[in-house]
């Protein structure tokens, strides 16, 4: 006997023990009642879903075994309805719902956004909550689609935390003109505007990238969803530089990451803040761009120079950190020893000329030449290289005074011709200028006396 035939007699006897007397009609009616159960116990496993079809109770005579035997789904179009993952291709995805037979959810109903493959975002055994779009038990199609169930879902969880500013992590699905395009169950967007605190000239590695979001606006009339990270780092940003500028120190040293560069300086960031160094600050040498010394992301050390916590400024110096041009001053500098160097800066006192790197010396205009010039233009311009002598060394006031005439021979003088005999001998009548002064202050002081004595008669 096979275990279908037991089955159904089991049943059969079940339903004739539960009366202790039955007459042949009686039982003949409840045989008829369970004939669907019974054919759907005879059904291959593969078709027992086939044969549940709505079965109409005869009444409270059927037993629980029948209705758990008919425990089978009841859709239609427009229904939400739970399952199971049993197959992935690459357009489409397999699920189980319990019905008659397996129900279909194109890529395209899978996700808001758009999908290389359904492998994506489904996997077998995954469980998904699913709204039915189409239904034919003729032609055994059933049409599902995850995507308008996350749809609404996904408003009213977006609604809850644009109103908490809750921060959520999402993925980013693509990278399109002017931002990147996240999947939260609908499709939102992030203006590029606002994926960073700084400027990001090329996207195209963010694709596959886990971002920490905020809703910045919600209108669901509009389909439109914008998220931002900005806002994220910004409030970040202002914890931490709090934090860190009351633990800040000026000439503290610190190991900062080079953010941006820019013609006047470098954003160096350290622990969160960005400082700059200013193109005077980063290095010994005179340099035109702050590239001919670093690059954006170059590990650098530091030393505070100033800090501004009213208005978010910290003052950087690179070269602070490194020994300067006067602590290492070369040996060749000596007193006295003639060196080469080139004409730096030129003023109205005279002009300055590097003789090593970073260190500087003055030519007061009386050391530039031995002629009397007015200004130091008259013979020299910057960029030019000269041979000068050093005459004073003040590494304590990181001074040297420099000297080009004394680097060049001086121009022979001419004599002034000798007076002739009969010069020497004639005398000489001009009256010396000493008495000639005293005669005339003399006559002026008979005058005056003359003057006011006539005056003063008049009173006695």
């Amino acid at each position: 006997m096979t275990e279908e035939t037991k089955t159904t007699e089991e049943l059969a006897s079940t339903e004739v023990a539960s009366t202790e007397e039955i007459s042949e009609q009686e039982a003949a009616e409840i045989v008829e009642e369970a004939a669907p159960v019974i054919e759907a116990v005879k059904a291959p496993k593969a078709a027992k879903k086939a044969a549940a079809v709505k079965v109409e109770q005869a009444g409270d005579s059927t037993p629980e075994t029948t209705l758990d035997l008919l425990n089978v789904a009841v859709i239609k179009k427009g229904s939400t309805v739970k399952g199971k993952i049993v197959k992935v291709d690459a357009d489409q995805a397999f699920v189980d719902i319990g019905y008659k037979y397996d129900g279909i959810i194109p890529i395209r109903e899978l996700s808001s956004v758009t999908l290389e493959n359904a492998a994506d975002v489904v996997a077998i055994g995954q469980e998904v909550e699913l709204k039915v779009v189409t239904i034919d038990d003729e032609k055994e199609k059933l049409i599902l689609s995850k995507r308008v169930v996350d749809s609404e879902n996904a408003w009213q969880d977006l609604q809850k935390k644009l109103e908490t500013q809750e921060t959520f992590e999402a993925k980013v699905a693509d990278v399109v003109k002017g931002g990147l395009v996240i999947d939260v169950g609908l499709r939102a967007f992030v203006p590029a505007s606002m994926v960073e605190r700084h400027f990001v000239e090329d996207f195209s590695d963010y694709k596959g990238r886990i971002l920490r979001l905020r809703v910045k606006e919600l209108d669901q009339e509009k389909n439109k969803v914008i998220l931002s990270q900005k806002d994220v780092l910004d409030e970040e940003f202002e914890v931490n530089k709090k934090n860190l500028l009351s633990t800040l120190k000026i000439g503290q040293e610190l190991e900062g990451t080079v953010q941006r560069l820019t013609p006047f300086g470098a954003f160096v960031n350290i622990g969160g803040i960005d400082g700059l160094v200013h193109i005077s600050e980063m290095s010994w040498q005179h340099i035109d761009h702050p590239s001919e010394v670093v690059s954006e992301g170059d590990q650098v050390k530091v030393q505070i120079l100033k800090l501004d916590p009213q208005n978010d400024r910290i003052s950087l110096s690179l070269k602070a950190t490194q020994p300067g041009p006067w602590q290492k001053l070369s040996g060749d500098l000596q007193v006295g020893s003639i060196v080469s160097g080139t004409v730096q800066r030129i003023t109205n006192f005279g002009a300055f000329v590097e003789v090593a790197p970073g260190i500087e010396g003055l030519v007061h205009i009386s050391q530039v030449a031995h002629r009397h010039i007015s200004t130091p233009h008259e013979v020299l311009k910057e960029g030019q290289e000269v041979q000068v002598k050093i005459l004073d060394i003040n590494p304590t006031d990181k001074r040297i005074s420099l000297s080009i005439k004394e680097t060049e021979e001086a121009p022979a003088t001419s004599e002034k011709p000798e007076k002739s005999r009969s010069d020497r001998d004639r005398p000489d009548r001009r009256q010396p200028k000493s008495d000639y002064v005293q005669q005339e202050n003399q006559k002026l002081t008979n005058s005056l006396g003359e003057l006011f004595g006539d005056k003063l008669s008049k009173f006695k």
